[in-house]
């Protein structure tokens, strides 16, 4: 197991400059939709910056959106093109794109993050996933190997029950539990969770800002996504995974501790695991720089 120690301050965040090909590009987008043709840039509010050989791709995780990576994304933008999207019924994505069935799974989301790639011609690219995108990663390449250079996982869980000898954090009484409180009081359960997601008690502005990412998403949509996030088990689509992988944990994780982490590098051959000299689930809002300088170490 490599474990490495990463002690930067977060970096100072400013604002993305967007080529001018893809102010074009979305133009022409939006032509398109005009005729008819419903386009995965669209559907996913897909922003585009930087300049690089080489593409990144940065997921976010449940209730969140792109703006999530403001801290990161900077880091790298001299010396890649970045990609960034929101699933459907997150952000600023279509809302009329949203289809129960399409997304009953993990693999829907995957589907979207394969079309936005195709369409862009963007791949090879390295995908950055935090929490339930580390997974959507995992099924996007496994289904289509040469589209993805390498992936980044921060903070996955194959599996968040417990399951006989297997450790994922819940049980899944307790799962039901939260999505009941989830579908009963919406605010309730985010003014809930947030503190516990993000930890990080002596900066309680981080836990505030994921509580008002969790409140701004359309309830109905929360409901379905964290039912089909909390309740997947992907542990058996690991062994199918080839794709270069690093996976980055945090200490004090309440939503995947290391010990899942640890099931998931055990399970990719291969792959990199380093704990972070961070604490909580959302490691590059908290604590950014030790995010880039890991990734960066992978790359």
């Amino acid at each position: 197991m490599i474990r490495r120690v990463c002690l930067l301050q977060p970096q100072k965040v400013h604002l993305m400059h967007y080529h001018r090909e893809s102010v074009g590009l979305v133009r022409s987008l939006f032509s398109q939709r005009s005729k008819g043709f419903m386009s995965s840039v669209l559907r996913n509010n897909v922003k585009i910056s930087g300049s690089g050989p080489t593409t990144m791709m940065f997921a976010h995780g449940y209730g969140c959106d792109q703006n999530m990576w403001r801290g990161v994304v900077p880091s790298f933008e001299n010396d890649h093109k970045i990609v960034l999207f929101d699933y459907v019924g997150s952000g600023d994505s279509d809302p009329a794109a949203f289809n129960r069935t399409r997304y009953s799974t993990l693999n829907g989301y995957a589907a979207d993050v394969i079309e936005i790639i195709d369409e862009l011609s963007l791949g090879p690219v390295i995908f950055v996933g935090h929490s339930v995108s580390s997974m959507i990663g995992a099924l996007a390449a496994i289904k289509r190997p040469e589209l993805f250079e390498s992936i980044v996982m921060i903070g996955p869980s194959p599996s968040y029950i417990n399951d006989g000898e297997y450790v994922g954090g819940f049980e899944r009484a307790d799962i039901e539990d939260l999505l009941e409180m989830l579908d009963n009081n919406h605010s309730g359960w985010s003014a809930m969770m947030a503190p516990i997601i993000m930890g990080n008690p002596e900066h309680p502005e981080f836990a505030q800002e994921l509580e008002q990412s969790f409140c701004k998403t359309d309830p109905i949509h929360a409901q379905h996504f964290a039912r089909v996030t909390f309740l997947s088990d992907n542990r058996s689509d690991l062994n199918k995974l080839r794709t270069k992988t690093l996976i980055l944990q945090c200490d004090k994780d309440a939503i995947a501790p290391a010990i899942v982490g640890e099931y998931v590098h055990q399970c990719l051959p291969g792959s990199q695991f380093v704990m972070l000299e961070a604490t909580g689930h959302c490691p590059h809002l908290s604590s950014p720089g030790s995010v880039t300088k890991a990734i960066q170490e992978f790359l």
